[in-house]
């Protein structure tokens, strides 16, 4: 074996280990840093026009774009959790002390007039059983409950820790893809055994595909909170503005969807006696607010990718079962690369065709 050939198989192994390394440190922050490039290629253009108006100080223009993004997207979604977690532990609080102190008789003359009455009869009506005894057997739950609720809560805190923690990393890694970013691309491009320009090509489409994606998931975020405070209005939702406002957020969770704060609305309607306005809101969260996100997302992502719709909607589906949440962004990605590798292979890599024999002139 000669010494090169020794010297290329020891830097391939040398390679190789290095590139599993680097996976195992990437993998715990390759959501952060994913999303973190997808906003920097997103905001590239704006960072280009801020630069210049403030006399090409870079870091200045970086930070005054991490703190737009700090406080439309990140500040508002965080304050709503706090919100939710904090009125979640006082409920859970207040339900076990009145339990307690009051009993189950109690707890049900803090309902509504109409809800509570009901309530009551139903308790009466109940086999072998009064008030006392179900009274303890309430309150035994309530103390067996106790340690799962508190580690229910202890298990939401560290989800939080997580998410403020991915948050602040991908804020850090927009900052400084700012900064850099265009010698990472110059050095992308000069690295990769692509022809020149063809990574550039790729990059430019992943930008061009994350802006179409998240600017469509803004958009019709904000359709389906418009959309359903229209629905609040009408069925007279208490505070309506503030169930808007977790609506738009809430848009942004496949896995819950906008159409699932109008149903507990809905809820909160039918537990205060208004079952029709109740009904009417159920109907509408699900007929017109859920069915927004599939008709108006693939549209807006579709004329902002030139895919076609069908193409679009699979790949939203498909990166959200493969990838969670974040493969709404992913699958119409790979697609969107995959369609431009298979177009650059056209026009740059694919041999051209053998002119056939001409045709024969037939009598």
């Amino acid at each position: 074996m000669t010494p090169g050939r020794t010297a290329r198989r020891f830097f391939a192994i040398l390679l190789a280990s290095a590139t599993v390394l680097m996976a195992i440190l990437v993998k715990p922050l390759a959501s952060a840093l994913f999303l973190g490039g997808v906003l920097a290629g997103v905001l590239w253009p704006l960072h280009a026009r801020l630069i210049a108006r403030v006399r090409g100080r870079r870091g200045l223009s970086a930070a005054v774009l991490v703190l737009g993004v700090v406080v439309v997207l990140v500040g508002p979604l965080v304050a709503f959790s706090a919100f939710i977690i904090k009125e979640g532990a006082e409920g859970s609080r207040f339900v076990s002390q009145t339990v307690r102190s009051q009993g189950v008789t109690g707890l049900i003359d803090h309902l509504p007039p109409s809800l509570a009455k009901l309530t009551h009869r139903a308790l009466e009506h109940l086999p072998g059983s009064d008030g006392q005894a179900l009274s303890k057997t309430v309150q035994g739950q309530v103390t067996a409950q106790t340690g799962r609720a508190a580690a229910a809560v202890g298990a939401t805190l560290s989800a939080t820790s997580a998410f403020v923690f991915q948050t602040a990393m991908m804020l850090i890694a927009l900052y400084f893809l700012l900064i850099e970013g265009d010698k990472l691309v110059a050095w992308l491009d000069g690295l990769s055994p692509l022809e020149d320009g063809q990574t550039r090509e790729l990059l430019a489409e992943f930008k061009r595909v994350s802006f179409a994606v998240l600017l469509s998931t803004i958009i019709t975020a904000a359709v389906q909170a418009l959309a359903a405070l229209g629905g609040y209005l009408v069925a007279r939702v208490p505070h309506p503005i503030f169930f808007a406002g977790v609506t738009f957020f809430t848009a942004f969770i496949p896995a819950v969807g906008a159409g699932a704060v109008c149903l507990a609305a809905a809820l909160l309607l039918f537990a205060t006696g208004h079952s029709y306005a109740a009904l009417f809101l159920a109907a509408w969260g699900l007929l017109v607010v859920g069915l927004v996100d599939n008709l108006i997302k693939p549209y807006l992502i579709k004329g902002g990718m030139d895919m076609n719709g069908a193409v679009v909607f699979f790949a939203l589906i498909g990166g959200l079962s493969a990838f969670g949440a974040v493969g709404l962004l992913v699958g119409p990605l790979v697609v969107s690369v995959f369609l431009a590798l298979l177009r650059m292979y056209q026009r740059d890599f694919r041999p051209p065709r053998a002119a056939g024999p001409p045709p024969v002139a037939r009598g």
